[in-house]
């Protein structure tokens, strides 16, 4: 009896000890959890535009036409060979077999973008290093881009250089302008001078001028003043 008691405790134990033991979480390989971090620029959104589109799009020029879609100005896309490309100062763009360019059809917005194809046998990482090292933010003179984004799937990459969002910024409270106020403080009395857009109240004013069959006392001089006796 002693020993029935005895292996019946034993299985219980084992029991509890297996539905209290927590499998080990898989970090790494297949079913690892992995955080997704949703793109909140203009050039991380474009590169997952890329992304999505690689497996579909027809050709990279048509990869190149998706991402100029929702761009808020017009834009075109033109291929382009190795040696100086727009963005990159002096140095020379080589190692892809094949390239498009997309951007703005005016050149007074800070953005550009590329679709590059390179070999298979290519060096992928040497290749977007010798863009990030030499790409310059300000290459338009007149603005400069706030983003450098790029990124690749296989022997495709996706370059970009942009502002990070077209909305325009809000104004500070304190700095915003009552239009009602202003309009207020700009009604002036007719007969009052406005100089440099402050009342001057101590500026002479002169009375209207009568109109035609009108007596205008203020101004009106008696002609019998000049009567010769």
């Amino acid at each position: 009896m002693k020993k029935f008691f005895l292996a019946l405790l034993a299985g219980a134990l084992i029991l509890t000890a297996a539905a209290c033991t927590k499998p080990a979480e898989n970090t790494d390989g297949e079913g690892a959890d992995v955080e997704v971090v949703e793109p909140t620029t203009v050039g991380t959104k474009l590169a997952k535009t890329f992304k999505d589109n690689l497996a579909t799009a027809e050709s990279n020029e048509a990869l190149a036409n998706t991402l100029i879609v929702d761009l808020p100005f017009m834009a075109g896309v033109m291929p382009v060979e190795e040696g100086f490309l727009s963005g990159f100062d002096n140095y020379e763009v080589k190692g892809f077999s094949e390239g498009y360019m997309f951007g703005p059809m005016m050149g007074s917005i800070a953005f550009v973008g590329y679709v590059f194809e390179l070999p298979a046998d290519a060096d992928v990482e040497a290749f977007k290093t010798g863009l990030s090292e030499n790409a310059n933010l300000r290459w338009n003179i007149c603005v400069e881009a706030e983003e450098m984004v790029i990124d690749n799937v296989d022997n495709k990459v996706f370059f970009v250089m942009c502002p990070t969002s077209f909305e325009e910024p809000e104004m500070p409270e304190d700095e915003m302008i009552d239009e009602e106020i202003v309009d207020d403080e700009m009604l002036v009395d007719e007969d009052t001078e406005v100089v440099g857009g402050e009342v001057d109240e101590e500026a002479e004013v002169l009375p209207p001028v009568a109109e035609e069959g009108e007596e205008n006392l203020d101004n009106e001089i008696s002609a019998d003043a000049f009567e010769v006796e």
